[in-house]
């Protein structure tokens, strides 16, 4: 069984990218060959003729992998919509079969994989399937990202509750995005109050740093970071025990 985690969030535009991200460059600072995958992107960018997912090319450079965009992100969408939404405008079958077998070659390749969905965990990717259901078909455990202002606690509960009535198994939350001028008292107690609740711990809480948002990113400050401000280190030995690389 391929070794890795699956990283979704509790919305969109939540940061999965960056902590995706982060976690491939801790990895591969450590001495782990990592692979990273985009399985399903949408909103994607024209570049050299083709249609590519900026979240790909984040991963990719996190990581320092030399595997194509292709074999990362199988399917990129146009429109920035829900994968079934942007597939149907624009007359694309999602075909997860071309998804499975890009995973298995990079399961292959790598000895652990960082795989980032597209949204939330119940976003709607082709007919009745949700991307619950492509972290189904990966047997991965979940690192879920959300936000650490008020609301997130609802949101959060929600993200994991839907998870679990999947037979999905996730391991920890990422807070990501506090930023110094919205810090307050929600920002404060919601990391206990979401630990307490889900039964899950919180492996880190991500302030906002505007270099973060760059693509291609620099891997070694990316990982630098990461492990300054979260504990995934932790979470990637407990999925893959090191040989000779651990984490902190």
């Amino acid at each position: 069984m391929t070794k890795g985690v699956f990283i979704t969030g509790t919305d969109t535009e939540i940061g999965k990218t960056v902590i995706a991200g982060g976690l491939a460059a801790m990895l591969k600072a450590a001495g782990v060959d990592v692979g990273v995958m985009k399985p399903i992107a949408s909103g994607g960018v024209e570049h050299e003729g083709r249609i590519v997912s900026e979240d790909a090319i984040f991963l990719k450079r996190a990581a320092l992998v030399d595997d194509d965009l292709d074999l990362i992100n199988p399917l990129c969408l146009r429109h920035p919509l829900a994968p079934s939404v942007a597939a149907e405008i624009e007359e694309v079958t999602i075909d997860l079969r071309q998804i499975d077998a890009a995973f298995n070659q990079l399961g292959r390749k790598h000895e652990f994989i960082v795989v980032e969905g597209v949204g939330g965990i119940a976003v709607p990717i082709g007919g009745d399937l949700l991307v619950a259901h492509l972290a189904q078909r990966f047997q991965l455990p979940l690192l879920i990202v959300a936000r650490p202002d008020l609301g997130t606690i609802n949101h959060t509960m929600l993200t994991v509750a839907f998870a679990r009535s999947f037979g999905l198994d996730p391991r920890g939350i990422v807070l990501n995005g506090l930023r110094d001028e919205s810090k307050g008292l929600a920002e404060e107690t919601n990391p206990k109050e979401i630990a307490r609740m889900t039964h899950l711990p919180i492996m880190g809480v991500v302030p906002f740093d505007v270099r973060l948002q760059r693509n291609p990113p620099d891997s070694a400050f990316l990982s630098q970071f990461m492990d300054e401000h979260t504990e995934l280190g932790v979470l990637a030995n407990i999925l893959n025990p090191p040989n000779g690389h651990p984490l902190r």
